[in-house]
């Protein structure tokens, strides 16, 4: 596969303009593609144009659907020789206004790809996911079997680093399906990352793990290699209905458990939850913070968020249910105390 040389721009310039954005950033970035006068080709990729390929085509010649590693050097090399672009596995494009997608391509090997660019970010060990989450993109855009980059390849970009940190679904999943925890595998990563003397962040943010894979061992692992004292837990919500409904695929009982054996190994549980998820009651959203309140009391921490449905997803186009007046003003008294982070309401929404 040929190297690609690409630099980073403020603006769009002559030649094979490249853009990674997600929905978030979608507008923005079609606002500057559409109003460009520069001769450009312009490629698309990242969650949003993978999973509305036709919305992104709108302004842009292509799109990398899913991973780029393997897709995007050949859609270049063959851009550049002026061949056709239907032999590329996983892009689309349009022919005569019409749509055309290309067999999807495998998943690629992680050891064969760095986990970073020029620019130093937390390693990705783990890609892929085995559950099925409504909101979530990830299963759809990498696939439900879960990978991992091996150890030798992680301690290598490690070495880079002055401390070490990491992106996974879930961190606590390492060498393993992403069903059943695999501890001996991430006791192997981490005892090999100990050996560099740097410190080591374990499933903290950008990462998190599931509630259901915090154990004693797996703590034990934590206070005896790496450096960080809080863990960041996906609860998503107090409510065993809408769990149930979102396919979370774990129950309220081991989030609380989840949060007790870290406070026990002297580790801070710091617990997502999701507000607005579309079939959420206000007596949903009382659970939750319910559950908030306890896991606070505890001594835990709260990241909450709104949701925003998400395309690609089996909760694209739905409407996210408003935050109940009461809910979200006890949610900002526990902002204002400094034990809850987030942002629960719309854009532009108040309590």
């Amino acid at each position: 596969m040929p190297l690609i040389h690409a630099e980073l721009t403020n603006e769009p310039r002559a030649g094979i303009m490249l853009y990674s954005f997600a929905t978030a950033q979608a507008e923005e970035v079609y606002k500057e593609v559409s109003s460009t006068k520069v001769d450009a080709i312009f490629v698309a990729g990242g969650p949003h144009p993978s999973a509305e390929p036709k919305d992104a085509l709108r302004f842009f010649d292509y799109v990398v659907i899913g991973e780029g590693e393997e897709t995007l050097p050949e859609l270049i090399g063959v851009l550049g020789k002026g061949e056709d672009p239907a032999k590329v596995k996983g892009i689309a494009y349009k022919r005569d206004d019409r749509l055309k997608l290309t067999d999807p391509r495998p998943s690629v090997d992680l050891d064969l790809y760095p986990p970073f660019g020029r620019i130093l970010a937390p390693i990705e060990i783990s890609r892929g996911c085995p559950w099925r989450c409504a909101y979530c993109q990830t299963p759809r855009l990498c696939g439900r079997r879960m990978r991992h980059r091996s150890v030798s390849i992680i301690s290598k970009y490690a070495r880079r680093h002055k401390d070490i940190r990491f992106t996974s679904p879930n961190s606590l999943a390492y060498g393993s399906d992403g069903l059943t925890p695999r501890l001996d595998k991430v006791e192997s990563l981490l005892r090999a990352l100990s050996e560099l003397k740097k410190p080591v962040y374990f499933g903290t943010f950008p990462s998190e793990v599931r509630p259901e894979f915090v154990s004693t061992l797996a703590l034990e692992l934590i206070t005896r290699f790496c450096s960080n004292r809080v863990l960041s837990i996906g609860g998503q919500s107090g409510s065993p209905t809408v769990l149930k409904a979102i396919g979370r695929g774990h129950e309220v009982g081991q989030v609380v458990v989840a949060c007790e054996l870290c406070l026990d190994q002297g580790i801070t549980p710091i617990v997502d939850f999701i507000f607005g998820l579309p079939m959420e009651t206000e007596d949903d959203q009382n659970l939750t913070l319910d559950l908030t309140k306890k896991i606070i009391v505890k001594g835990g921490l709260v990241r909450a968020h709104y949701f925003t449905p998400l395309p690609g997803t089996p909760l694209a186009g739905t409407k996210s249910a408003p935050v109940a007046h009461l809910v979200a003003a006890e949610l900002g008294k526990l902002a204002l105390g400094g034990k809850l982070k987030g942002s629960w309401m719309a854009r532009g929404k108040t309590f």
